[in-house]
C-alpha cells in the first residue's frame, strides 16, 4: 500500500494483514480523490481542509488527504491492530501535528465533547460491509452540524448493499469499482 499523490507520493505505508480488515484499494482511493479534486460537482479543496476518517483502519485515506494538503485529519478506529498500524503510519510520515486519533467505536465517537465546534470539509465513511446502521451515523453528523455548507460525506460500501441515508442527505454522485460502490452525499438544505 502506498500514498498515491501529493507531498508523500510513492511512500509505502504499513498495512494490516489479517482477515478482520478490508483495506481500501488504491484504485478506489485514487478515483475518490480525483472526483473530489477535479469534478465540477465537488466544491472540496483538499488543501487546507479538515477531514474525518471514520472506521479509518490503518489510515490510508486520511493520510492521502494530508499528503494532498489537508491541515487536520481526525481518525476514528477501535480495532487495536489497525490503531497500532495507523500510529506507525502517522509516525513514519511525520504528520503527528496534523492528526488526531480517537481509539473508540464510531457510534460512540459522536458523544465526544471535542466535536462541539468541529467543522469538517470531508467525512469519509468506510464501515465494514456488514454494518447496517449508516443512517444513525448520518443523523449524528447532521445533528452535530459537523459538515461545512460545502462539505461532503463519501461512503464506501459493497455494491449490493442497500442503505437508508435518512432525511438529511442526498446523493450527489455514485460510482462502482469492482465489488465496491462509492456514494457522495451532500447535506440537504432545510
Amino acid at each position: 500500500m502506498r500514498i498515491i499523490g501529493g507531498s508523500f507520493k510513492g511512500t509505502k505505508i504499513f498495512e494490516a494483514f489479517d482477515k478482520n480488515t478490508r483495506p481500501l484499494k488504491d484504485l478506489v482511493k485514487e478515483s475518490i480523490l480525483n472526483i473530489l479534486e477535479y469534478s465540477k460537482d465537488s466544491k472540496i479543496n483538499l488543501n487546507n481542509s479538515s477531514v474525518l476518517d471514520l472506521f479509518s483502519g490503518t489510515g490510508s485515506f486520511g493520510l492521502e488527504c494530508i499528503s494532498r494538503g489537508a491541515t487536520k485529519v481526525y481518525f476514528v478506529e477501535n480495532y487495536e491492530q489497525s490503531i497500532e498500524i495507523l500510529n506507525k503510519n502517522i509516525k513514519k510520515l511525520k504528520c503527528e501535528n496534523k492528526t488526531k486519533v480517537f481509539n473508540e467505536n464510531a457510534f460512540n465517537f459522536f458523544k465526544n465533547k471535542e466535536l462541539k465546534n468541529l467543522k469538517l470539509d470531508l467525512i469519509f465513511l468506510d464501515p465494514p460491509y456488514k454494518e447496517e446502521n449508516i443512517k444513525i451515523i448520518l443523523e449524528n453528523i447532521a445533528k452535530l452540524k459537523l459538515l461545512k455548507e460545502t462539505g461532503l460525506v463519501v461512503l464506501h460500501r459493497h455494491k449490493k448493499t442497500k442503505d437508508d441515508f435518512g432525511n438529511d442527505f442526498t446523493i450527489s454522485r455514485f460510482a462502482k469499482y469492482g465489488i465496491s460502490k462509492i456514494i457522495f452525499l451532500k447535506k440537504l438544505i432545510k
